[in-house]
């Protein structure tokens, strides 16, 4: 399967305009629909205010908050949607641009389940942005029920996808990851198939799925690692950087129930403290 229908979210950081870079090149290549979405979330006024400021006080102030938090919604919106249409021009791509009142995750999941990859951004972990904003990577991996790269929030990417490093454990997410990176493997320079602390027995680690992607023309070479003094999440990024890879391709783990969201450890790892944008499946 190609890529046809691509998402990215966009907002005000700084890292908005690379993704934006990435997302349009890739588009480019796979001659793929760009869509561009910017959500405006209501404010939580709830925030400013204890119960025991008096009624007209808070109505008048929460009035003149909701409008400067408006005003400056509509800035930035503009802002980002001036960068997307000039971006989709030049590089010749067709592009959507979506603007969406509501709950961030939510409004992200809905799109992305009519994409074939979603793009968006790292929360970062000093500075997290307010409401259901800064649960988006999450919630887009665990929810939308499709392929999602994540991009650091700091740091700058000359390439991505040129080498890249899979995280192979043989189990159901593992491969859900690898058939949705497949578009982006094909073009790769070099893939490098990484089990750490892999089952005993049954032959060479990683083997069997290099050869699988052998035969969708990857070149895919098998490597494995025991790491029991550190975590998994923390040795596949030590790894990415002996490696020198631009991307990574992991399953991703954990489940939601409710109101609270679980990730499984290397998961969170990963989304706190990646150093190379990661494509994850659920």
């Amino acid at each position: 399967m190609g890529l046809k229908d691509i998402l990215l979210t966009l907002d005000v950081e700084a890292g908005s305009s690379r993704r934006l870079a990435y997302a349009a090149e890739l588009a480019r290549m796979h001659e793929a629909r760009l869509t561009g979405l910017f959500v405006v979330e209501p404010l939580n006024l709830s925030a400013y205010f204890s119960p025991a400021i008096s009624g007209y006080i808070a109505a008048d102030a929460m009035a003149e908050i909701e409008r400067q938090h408006r005003a400056a919604a509509a800035a930035g919106a503009k802002k980002a949607e001036t960068a997307f249409r000039d971006t989709c021009s030049r590089a010749g791509i067709t592009g959507e641009w979506r603007l969406a009142d509501g709950d961030t995750s939510e409004m992200g999941v809905l799109s992305a389940r009519y994409a074939d990859l979603a793009i968006t951004g790292q929360v970062d972990p000093e500075n997290p942005p307010p409401g259901s904003a800064s649960r988006l990577p999450e919630q887009l991996a665990l929810a939308s029920g499709r392929p999602v790269l994540v991009f650091p929030y700091a740091g700058k990417f000359d390439t991505v996808g040129r080498r890249v490093l899979v995280a192979w454990s043989r189990t159901r997410e593992s491969a859900r990851a690898v058939n949705d990176a497949m578009p982006i493997l094909k073009r790769a320079e070099k893939v490098s198939v990484l089990s750490i602390n892999p089952e005993q027995g049954g032959g060479i680690p990683g083997a069997d799925i290099a050869l699988h992607l052998a035969h969708h023309g990857v070149k895919a070479e098998a490597t494995s690692t025991v790491a029991k003094d550190i975590d998994v999440g923390n040795t596949l990024l030590s790894r990415a950087a002996d490696f020198g890879s631009d991307l990574i391709v992991m399953g991703c783990y954990g489940h939601s129930r409710a109101r609270e969201l679980m990730l499984g450890g290397a998961t969170r790892e990963i989304l706190r403290h990646m150093t190379a944008p990661v494509l994850m499946s659920h």
